[in-house]
């Protein structure tokens, strides 16, 4: 009888974290419009930085610091965790450029048709089976993605960029994601990719392009990256511990709807026609795809059990018990 009387509270408190998340996630164009004057490569190198200064701060914290040796001695994860941290590195650039030039509404499609990306990519190299309606899904996305070249005249580069850089990301943690936790994996990638962030930083200043140091405000917004990367990523794994993995998979549409309104009313993007048209069809396409996926989502995924603290979801990925190791095929391990 407790147990029942402490699952609303459990559930309120995992909506709670989602909002926070995806609120945080999908008010990302408006923060990164802040910067519009820096360049993207100063930026993403900033964000890279400070996310593993953040990281750092955060591994010792959450009792880590021996599982991030673990891992970086572990010769496979790092070969995989390096050609993730390539792939989340490629996407961070193409989100930063398109919400720092106008082209929200392009990064709001890529998060669209992300989920039915990764169902395509797991048909190709996971050799997973489509039920009909997965199958009317993704060849709908396909049209609208037909229709916008066609009539725009030009493939939608930036939103099948982000799709499919996150997609494939997905895959790739996907071979360690059980083993990893989300802060180890996200301090090991920023890890790897710090050598190429120093670089790029040190060009931007050579060439005198660099705005860190321009005013007290602009170093604040330019560090704040790592605590705007990092915090949604603990408040996520909060979420889907104590969220049916139905309502994970459909609040994940909350972050690109809230980019799509901002691109549209406070941003003031343009539309065309043929966007409306596209993504009018792949929002059909994912009801088709949310609906199949609450209709088939296992019974034993619908029930939740007691949930633990924060850092226990974030510190024990190992354990076979753990509910990201158990969440091998859900959006938990393409937390970002």
């Amino acid at each position: 009888m407790a147990a029942d009387n402490r699952a609303p509270s459990h559930m309120r408190t995992g909506l709670f974290y989602a909002i926070i998340t995806y609120l945080m996630w999908g008010m990302l164009p408006l923060y990164f419009n802040l910067m519009a004057d820096a360049s993207p490569v100063e930026i993403v190198a900033s964000r890279v930085v400070f996310s593993l200064i953040f990281c750092a701060a955060l591994l010792p914290m959450l009792k880590l610091t021996g599982g991030f040796v673990e891992v970086l001695r572990n010769r496979r994860a790092t070969l995989v965790l390096f050609a993730a941290s390539l792939l989340i590195g490629v996407n961070w650039f193409i989100y930063v450029l398109a919400t720092t030039t106008g082209r929200t509404i392009d990064a709001s499609l890529g998060y669209f048709i992300n989920p039915l990306v990764s169902v395509s990519l797991g048909v190709i190299f996971l050799k997973e089976r489509l039920r009909v309606a997965q199958w009317v899904a993704v060849g709908l996305s396909a049209v609208a993605v037909l229709i916008m070249s066609v009539v725009y005249g030009q493939v939608p580069f930036i939103g099948l960029g982000l799709a499919f850089s996150f997609g494939i990301y997905g895959l790739l943690k996907s071979r360690v994601g059980g083993t990893v936790a989300p802060v180890v994996s996200l301090s090991l990638e920023t890890l790897l990719l710090i050598p190429v962030a120093l670089l790029a930083l040190v060009w931007v200043q050579g060439t005198g392009q660099s705005t860190m140091f321009t005013a007290p405000e602009r170093f604040l917004l330019l560090a704040s990256t790592g605590v705007v990367t990092a915090v949604p990523l603990i408040a996520f794994a909060a979420a889907a511990k104590r969220l049916p993995l139905t309502v994970i998979g459909m609040v994940q549409y909350v972050g690109p709807s809230i980019q799509f309104f901002l691109a549209v009313f406070v941003l003031k993007d343009h539309i065309g026609a043929e966007k409306w048209l596209g993504l009018s069809i792949i929002w059909v396409a994912l009801v088709i795809f949310t609906a199949d996926a609450v209709l088939h989502v296992p019974r034993v995924f619908r029930a939740r059990q007691t949930p633990r603290p924060v850092w226990y979801l974030l510190c024990s990925a190992g354990n076979k018990k753990s509910p990201i190791a158990s969440m091998h095929k859900s959006w938990a391990h393409r937390i970002w």
